[in-house]
């Protein structure tokens, strides 16, 4: 497990309504392209930006893509011994559709993600223990929790019904400037308020116990997004979809996905770090003074500048997490002070102590998962053997013991702390970042649109954070700088979209 990519999916539009849509876009007098745009970050979001900027505005205008790290952002993969591993966002759900459609557009694999038999562990004793009969599997639910497990998977479903409508709104092109605004066309009025309560206030009202919220939902929470039940409630559902099965992952990583993207958008790849974004007149070859935007940059000791008609800010601009400074906007650009949480993912090659979890024998302890609950007093969120990026056999076969566990925690841990973790460990390697939002409603998402030609794409991560989450902020920043260049107000923020398209098809 890890960053969830609890990823969603649509439906293909009506032959009809498409030719209508494209008649009508092929009949509005286009304005010429922009020269050049610049995109700040080549995570999934930025990258997946070019990609679709590329097929809105076409081959000539110049997209630079600006990195001062690696290419895939918080999709990044640690060493172990030769081998990598996913530190980051490591699982896709089996209804993500753009990332399903970025995996076959760009000729790459899958490998199915098993996180083998999973326990919840309360800091005494395992609450729950996963067996592999399924029939056994319910019986220990329906014994413990009544129909619960049930009515989640039900309110879970519901959920993603209604936000599988976003693929078809893509699909045909219409685009919306804020995140709520994006919520609402999905979902309605309680869509958006899934935002504004947290997970546990929604799931007490649904009549969830407190025994299941503790044991069963709370675990997820901390092993997803490093928090209980106090998130909001929209993230929470996108957390529990990474409980699924049938999960995959990409061959190589991940963060391979973002390469490519960048590769087929034929994307200028800059590695230096922007220091500043300012709107100036500028004189074009045409001899007429136009607002652009400069981005100054570093690379190495150098500091350079140049000038953009669009500019994408796809990182986060948490001013812990970032160096941009935007410079003589009138009125002033809002300051980001929402908090990104510390995150440590350790990497552990050894064999497990599991007298610290159960008193069975070692030989038959059998879970390849622990989760952990609110009341444990542990100092990690999760614990859980993991696979390489590129090898597709069950992780959880060693006959030795030995397995490459992957841990969660907010702080680092100690030698005393993998000790006590392990009987014996040759390798231990861990990965510090800010990984996601410090989710606490009532939810505020900060704006998408910064300014004219301004576009900021990390506020979405603020109802959830998500590979396919940020793969739709980027399709649809790119359909909103498209139509917004274009003057297709009609393609922006449109009501009762669901319906509309639902009577045309």
């Amino acid at each position: 497990m890890g960053r969830p990519a609890a990823d969603f999916v649509g439906s293909l539009p009506g032959l009809g309504l498409l030719l209508c849509g494209l008649g009508c876009l092929a009949s509005a007098e286009l304005r010429a392209p922009p020269d050049r745009i610049a995109i700040i970050g080549a995570g999934i979001g930025g990258t997946s930006s070019a990609y679709y900027l590329r097929q809105k505005f076409g081959k000539d205008v110049k997209i630079d893509v600006f990195e001062r790290d690696e290419v895939g952002g918080r999709l990044a993969t640690l060493k172990v011994q030769g081998e990598d591993y996913e530190a980051g966002g490591s699982v896709i759900h089996p209804l993500n559709l753009h990332m399903k459609r970025f995996v076959k557009e760009l000729g790459l694999s899958t490998i199915p993600v098993s996180g083998g038999l999973v326990g919840i562990y309360n800091g005494q004793t395992l609450v729950f223990e996963e067996s592999s009969w399924f029939i056994i599997n319910m019986i220990k639910l329906v014994w413990r929790y009544g129909f619960q497990s049930l009515r989640m998977h039900m309110w879970v479903e519901d959920l993603l019904d209604k936000f599988m409508r976003i693929y078809r709104y893509q699909s045909h092109d219409y685009a919306f400037s804020s995140v709520e605004k994006l919520l609402y066309a999905v979902g309605g009025v309680d869509y958006v308020g899934l935002l504004n309560h947290t997970l546990r206030e929604n799931l007490q009202k649904a009549g969830f116990s407190e025994k299941f919220l503790n044991e069963m939902v709370a675990p997820i929470m901390r092993v997803n997004y490093g928090q209980s039940t106090d998130l909001n409630a929209f993230v929470g559902a996108v957390s529990m979809t990474a409980a699924d099965s049938n999960l995959w992952a990409v061959q190589g990583g991940n963060k391979v996905v973002c390469s490519r993207l960048l590769q087929a958008s034929k994307g200028n790849l800059i590695s230096g770090s922007v220091l500043s974004i300012e709107e100036k007149m500028k004189n074009k070859q045409t001899g007429n003074p136009t607002k652009m935007y400069e981005v100054v940059y570093q690379m190495g000791s150098e500091t350079h500048s140049d000038f953009y008609d669009i500019v994408f800010v796809a990182t986060p601009l948490n001013p812990e997490m970032s160096t941009i400074t935007f410079l003589n906007f009138n009125p002033p650009i809002e300051e980001f002070r929402e908090q990104y949480q510390q995150l440590v993912t350790t990497f552990v090659k050894g064999e497990l102590n599991s007298t610290l979890f159960s008193s069975r024998a070692k030989d038959q302890f059998g879970l390849s998962t622990i989760l952990i609950t609110d009341n444990a007093n542990m100092f990690i969120n999760s614990l859980g053997i993991v696979s390489s990026v590129r090898k597709k056999e069950n992780p959880a076969s060693s006959p030795d013991g030995i397995h490459v566990w992957k841990t969660f925690s907010r702080e680092v841990l100690t030698k005393e702390q993998i000790s006590r973790l392990f009987l014996t460990y040759d390798y231990a390697v861990r990965k510090l970042w800010r990984s996601y939002p410090y989710y606490k409603p009532p939810q505020r998402c900060p704006s998408i649109v910064l300014h004219d030609q301004l576009y900021y794409l990390n506020g979405i991560e603020f109802a959830a954070s998500a590979m396919e989450m940020s793969a739709i902020a980027g399709y649809n920043a790119a359909l909103l700088a498209y139509h917004r260049w274009n003057g297709h107000t009609n393609m922006i923020d449109q009501d009762d979209l669901y319906e509309k398209l639902k009577t045309e098809l």
